[in-house]
């Protein structure tokens, strides 16, 4: 196997980002926590801002079939910094280390265009990648679109049999092995480190 690169997803990998981190203490309940973000502010509606959506539209959008969440919605976006709780240091660490090897390293992410940069700004490992990021929110694309993959080859010029693609969605994993990448699921549970390792990636 010949692999010259690393391609990260963010969230999940190496930015712990979850709306409970705001919510829990916002309700105060978690069964209501549950029912909000399960019914009205779902990830269904939250990945339209990933795909490109403004935050300011797909709030509107979702007070108005919710009026009587109003409050909870516009709260959503207003404490989007809450629900990026921190970096996962066990993965970051391991980027890191890569920072001083050949591999080029890349990020594709769904995340939108409006919050990223306040994770690009206040994450210094981000710099690692030397912009060589592409962001759903920014290109109108979203994994696991094959087209957003497309994106990220095409630019950088590099080959998907060449590369190793992180994630922690199971879709984006799929979809991802059907365009011949090799590929990494990350949970809770993941060591990272290891898993590169067995692919014969040297840190």
């Amino acid at each position: 196997m010949n692999i010259k690169n690393i391609i990260f997803d963010f969230g999940g990998v190496l930015m712990d980002w979850d709306p409970r981190y705001f919510f829990k203490d916002y309700f105060n309940d978690d069964e209501k926590m549950e029912y909000f973000l399960k019914n009205i502010a779902q990830d269904e509606w939250n990945v339209e801002q990933d795909r490109g959506r403004s935050l300011a539209e797909g709030t509107e959008i979702q007070v108005k079939k919710f009026p009587e969440w109003e409050k909870e919605i516009r709260a959503f976006y207003d404490n989007w910094t809450v629900m990026l709780k921190s970096d996962i240091p066990q993965n970051v660490e391991v980027l890191r280390k890569l920072a001083h090897t050949d591999y080029h390293l890349f990020g594709l992410t769904n995340w939108s265009a409006e919050t990223f940069p306040y994770a690009l700004e206040n994450y210094d490992f981000f710099q690692i990648f030397n912009g060589k990021i592409v962001v759903s929110g920014t290109e109108k694309l979203i994994k696991p679109d094959p087209k957003i993959w497309k994106v990220l080859l095409e630019r950088y010029h590099i080959e998907a049999n060449e590369s190793i693609f992180i994630d922690d969605n199971p879709k984006n994993i799929e979809m991802a092995k059907t365009l011949g990448f090799t590929t990494i699921h990350v949970t809770p549970d993941t060591n990272l480190e290891q898993e590169l390792a067995g692919l014969g990636v040297k840190i």
